[in-house]
């Protein structure tokens, strides 16, 4: 077994290589993923938003379940907030798709044909094999490719990017987008968005990302072609996902030293989490919905 000091070097070589980190970094997320978010078929890995933080003396079970619920709930706003019933969205590209729950998601409530987007190569089988166990197999296809690097040109209606795009180069992969994209398709995203640079390292060394400013974005998206359609921030909403989510690491760790099981979470995710949860209140991060139009 590796020491947490021989890990923590490892990951830091594997961000010093930006392709090669979110591999490994994804890789090695799967497991714990599966494990708090599970048990599938819809199994996602980004931020939910919930009305209300979580009560005091709230056990372990009952949270993770809280989160589940917010991430569903998330997907779910969205998807009203972007009026996707009133637009194309019969093929779409999920890009950073995770195990597939949003590709799942959109396949189950829209009847989409999702092509899902994964640098992880041991999401592929995941992917398929929720798809199946959802009944949806037959709409979802696993893609093994960089976000940039999509092959095809004008073939789908909408990109979908929820809690990845924070992790790709913007400017390629919105010029990429517009080769993808038939004419007027959409691109959304929801994502963390940096609204004071303190908080840049911190997130970007412990989700091995990139993130940037809405301004960013925005001019990123019409440089390749695409106007803005739609800004809504729900970091309101979200602040109450943190609160859940260092609630039950909080539970975890409690847990793990009664039973003498070591640290179910570490000290520095708990830090981060908190960290997030303070900068959504004074600005320095924003969990947002965007919306572009193909010109």
């Amino acid at each position: 077994m590796f020491s947490e000091n021989s890990n923590k070097l490892d990951a830091e070589l594997s961000c010093s290589r930006p392709g090669q980190s979110l591999i490994a970094f994804y890789e090695r997320k799967t497991a714990a993923i599966v494990d708090r978010y599970g048990p599938g078929p819809r199994v996602h890995y980004h931020t939910g938003i919930l009305d209300t933080g979580p009560r005091s003396g709230t056990c372990k079970e009952e949270l993770r379940t809280h989160l589940v619920i917010s991430q569903e709930r998330l997907l779910e706003h969205a998807s009203e907030s972007w009026r996707i019933r009133e637009i194309p969205f019969r093929k779409i590209l999920d890009v950073g798709c995770g195990l597939g729950g949003g590709a799942i998601f959109w396949a189950e409530k829209f009847g989409s044909k999702v092509t899902a987007v994964t640098i992880a190569r041991s999401h592929i089988d995941l992917v398929s094999a929720y798809a199946q166990k959802a009944g949806v197999s037959s709409l979802i296809e696993p893609l093994l490719c960089d976000a940039a690097a999509v092959p095809g040109k004008a073939q789908y209606d909408a990109a979908v990017a929820i809690d990845s795009s924070s992790s790709f180069d913007r400017r390629p992969w919105f010029r990429a987008l517009h080769r993808l994209l038939r004419h007027r398709g959409h691109v959304f995203i929801f994502d963390c968005f940096l609204g004071r640079a303190e908080y840049q390292d911190a997130f970007n060394h412990h989700w091995c990302a990139r993130i940037g400013s809405l301004e960013e974005y925005v001019n990123a998206a019409a440089d390749a072609g695409f106007w803005l359609k739609q800004i809504e921030d729900v970091s309101g909403l979200a602040y109450h996902f943190w609160s859940t989510s260092i609630a039950l690491m909080r539970e975890e760790m409690a847990e793990a030293v009664r039973t003498h099981s070591g640290l179910a979470s570490s000290e520095e995710s708990l830090i981060v989490h908190s960290m997030v949860q303070k900068a959504i209140l004074d600005g320095g991060l924003k969990h947002v919905l965007l919306s572009f139009v193909r010109d």
